[in-house]
C-alpha cells in the first residue's frame, strides 16, 4: 500500500499478475492463489470479483458446449431478448480461452445490449470474507464489469479490434454511441456495487488501448474520455485505480497520466511485445503514478537461469525502484514457469531493499 501511494517501503513489493488455474494445477498441486503467494514468499495481489446471479427474463442465455478432446471445447452461447437474438462463440483449451465469434455483428445488436443486458451486482459479503482472509499478505484487486474494464477494450471483445478500428474511421459517432452504452452499465455497477467494498485497488483499461493496437490519437478520442469518467467515479467512492496496458505504452505515457489513474501496469518489455523503456518511464511518470510490472515473464522468468533472473530483478529495481512507488511483477500472465524460477525471483526481490 505504501508503494501504491508512491511512498517508500522497506523493500520493493514483489508479486505476480494473476496466477493462472492451469499453472496452479500443473506445477503447484492445485493450491489456491493465496497459498501460492505464501509458498514463494511473494506479496499477494489477488483479483476477486464474485458476482451474484442475475435473473432477467429479458436476457436469457443458453450454452451449448462441444467437446473437442484433449481438454479443448467450444461454447456456443445464444442470448435471447425481446428484441432479437445474439450469438457468440468461445473456444478454450486447458490453458486459456479466446473468442471465435463476436457477439456484436450489426449496429442493432448494440441496441439489444443497451436495452436488455442486465448490470450484475457484486457479492460484497464474499469480497469482505476474501479481504479478511488475505489480511496483511497483500492487496485485494477488483475489476469493472465487462470483458475488459475500459470501454474501448470491452467493445473490442464484443465486436473485434479490427472491426472497431475500421468502423471508428468510417462511423465515429456510432462507435462513441457503442462506448456510451457500455460506460452507462459500468458506471451503474460502480455506483451500485462498489461503495464501501473492501477492495485495495480496481483494475481498468486493457490491452486494446495499448499503442501496439491503436494510435495515440485514437487513444485520446476513444479511450481517454471514458477512462477518466470511470476513474473519477471510482475516486469519488475512495477506490484507487490501476490502468492496464499490456502492450506498447511509450507513445501514450502522457495520456495515462491524463486519465487520472493511481498506478500504471504492465510496463511490458520489447521481448514480450511491448516497448517499455523502464528508466524513461520512471523519469517521465514515476512521480505521478505507482508503476507495476516490467519483468519479462517468458525469456527471463520461464526460460532464464537463476543468474538471468537475479540480474533482471536487480536491473528493474535500479531503474524503477528509486524513491519507491514501484511494485515488481511479471508484465502479464505466465503459464509454464518452473517453480524453482519463481523461487529465484522471490529470493532476488527480497534483496532489493531501501536504505
Amino acid at each position: 500500500m505504501l508503494a501504491l501511494r508512491r511512498e517508500t517501503p522497506d523493500r520493493v513489493p514483489a508479486t505476480v499478475h494473476q496466477w493462472q488455474d492451469s499453472h496452479l494445477r500443473t506445477y503447484l498441486d492445485g493450491i489456491d492463489a493465496l497459498a501460492a503467494f505464501r509458498r514463494f514468499g511473494l506479496d499477494a495481489a489477488i483479483t476477486y470479483v464474485p458476482l451474484l446471479e442475475t435473473d432477467s427474463p429479458d436476457w436469457r442465455q443458453h450454452v451449448n458446449t462441444t467437446d473437442l478432446g484433449n481438454g479443448r471445447s467450444i461454447r456456443h452461447v445464444t442470448t435471447t431478448t425481446p428484441g432479437g437474438v445474439l450469438t457468440h462463440t468461445v473456444e478454450s483449451d486447458p490453458i486459456t480461452a479466446w473468442t471465435r465469434e463476436h457477439m456484436v455483428k450489426t449496429p442493432e445488436d448494440v441496441n439489444l445490449i443497451d436495452r436488455y443486458m442486465p448490470v450484475p451486482r457484486l457479492d460484497t459479503k464474499a469480497v469482505a470474507r476474501e479481504y479478511d482472509r488475505l489480511g496483511d499478505n497483500g492487496v485485494l484487486r477488483g475489476l469493472v464489469i465487462g470483458n475488459q474494464g475500459g470501454c474501448w477494450q470491452d467493445a473490442c471483445e464484443l465486436f473485434g479490434l479490427q472491426n472497431l478500428i475500421l468502423t471508428a474511421c468510417d462511423n465515429t459517432e456510432w462507435v462513441h454511441s457503442f462506448l456510451r452504452v457500455l460506460q452507462k452499465k459500468k458506471l451503474l455497477y460502480i455506483s451500485e456495487s462498489l461503495p464501501g467494498t473492501k477492495y485495495d485497488l480496481i483494475e481498468t483499461g486493457g490491452g486494446a488501448a495499448s499503442s501496439t493496437c491503436i494510435s495515440p490519437e485514437f487513444h485520446r478520442a476513444f479511450c481517454l474520455p471514458y477512462d477518466r469518467e470511470q476513474h473519477d467515479a471510482l475516486h469519488e467512492i475512495g477506490l484507487p485505480v490501476v490502468y492496464h496496458t499490456c502492450g506498447g505504452m511509450m507513445p501514450i505515457l502522457d495520456l495515462i497520466i491524463e486519465n487520472g489513474c493511481d498506478a500504471s501496469e504492465t510496463l511490458t518489455p520489447p521481448g514480450m511485445g511491448g516497448d517499455a523503456r523502464h528508466a524513461e518511464i520512471k523519469r517521465r511518470i514515476g512521480a505521478k503514478v505507482c508503476l507495476v510490472g516490467g519483468l519479462n515473464q517468458h525469456q527471463v522468468l520461464d526460460c532464464g537461469s537463476r543468474d538471468d533472473i537475479r540480474k533482471e530483478v536487480f536491473r528493474l529495481f535500479e531503474e524503477l525502484g528509486p524513491g519507491g512507488g514501484y511494485i515488481m511483477s511479471p508484465s502479464d500472465h505466465f503459464f509454464h514457469t518452473p517453480p524453482r524460477n519463481l523461487q529465484h525471483y522471490a529470493e532476488a526481490a527480497r534483496e532489493c531493499r531501501y536504505g
